[in-house]
């Protein structure tokens, strides 16, 4: 298998830099190598318009202030170390699961929209995906703590892409249930905290909640909520959740990543495994060994 980090620097600046009108047809040239992660979406996805709604940088606005982020990100070797990181977690992932199905992966780094006050404010200036088998995202605007994050942040997409893909755990956007998504994020986290140490490991908007008994309890309320429509505000929190269309229940943002932290540190105590080694490990018996063990 190989690991592709697509070099987006040279073309996102050549967009930015471009008339206007020539932009979304630039944007759609450097994202057509990831539009097989849009795969699972009705009919023909519009990839500038899907780079709009994740928050990826503005095609209209806002050019010297995305150029200047575009560097710091060069300047901090943000593609290099992300493949470097990629390299080294996978061959960690192997030691622990030699026989783990991997996919060729492609990475698509870019930065985000300055003007979104989500992505820059309840966000801190990141989102990422790698849920869907061969692909990693990530949209990083260069804050500080995210610059020194980014190791941690590919890695955990890493482990998102390797527990779903083909032949590994299923997930069916149907029938998964908010557990499993709350699981896998503990999952991811802990494995990032393995490489790269809790400083670094836990992504940054689960932590103000990581000992809050309130917003534990009421997660746990919702893991076996089905849908990933019904996702959002579990997972992310409400304001998220609004953001999208979805109903708020009355969380944080990142609740359901401190949530999964705690499941995932209490399964792993119990049983005395790695996070590397808990790869797939079924939601349901993290979920159960997690509450056995803290009882709510």
């Amino acid at each position: 298998m190989t690991i592709t980090v697509l070099d987006t620097y040279p073309a996102i600046q050549e967009i930015l830099r471009a008339p206007a009108t020539a932009r979304p047809g630039l944007l759609r040239a450097m994202l057509q190598p990831v539009a097989g992660m849009y795969r699972y979406f009705p009919g023909e996805p519009d990839l500038v318009a899907l780079h709009t709604m994740g928050s990826g940088f503005p095609l209209d606005r806002d050019e010297d202030t995305c150029l200047d982020a575009l560097d710091a990100m060069r300047a901090a070797d943000a593609w290099g170390r992300i493949e470097r990181a990629l390299e080294h977690g996978l061959a960690v992932q192997r030691d622990a699961t030699p026989g783990i199905t991997v996919p060729d992966i492609t990475v698509l780094l870019i930065i985000g929209d300055p003007g979104d006050t989500h992505l820059m404010g309840p966000n801190l200036g990141m989102t990422a995906n790698g849920s869907v088998s061969g692909y990693l995202y990530l949209n990083i605007w260069p804050y500080p703590e995210n610059l020194d994050r980014l190791e941690a942040t590919a890695i955990h997409e890493l482990n998102h892409n390797l527990r779903y893909n083909t032949g590994n755990v299923v997930w069916d956007p149907a029938t998964v249930t908010v557990g499993e998504q709350i699981v896998s994020e503990g999952l991811a986290d802990a494995f990032a905290r393995q490489l790269y140490g809790d400083d670094l490991g836990y992504t940054r908007v689960g932590v103000p909640h990581l000992t809050d008994d309130a917003v534990f309890g009421k997660v746990v309320t919702g893991l076996a909520v089905t849908g990933m429509q019904n996702f959002a505000a579990w997972v992310h929190g409400d304001l998220t959740a609004a953001r999208f269309g979805a109903t708020p229940v009355g969380l944080p943002t990142g609740a359901g990543y401190a949530v999964g932290n705690r499941l995932v540190d209490a399964y792993l105590t119990a049983t005395g495994q790695t996070a590397a080694q808990a790869l797939l490990v079924d939601s349901k018996d993290v979920i159960d060994t997690a509450l056995t063990a803290t009882p709510r």
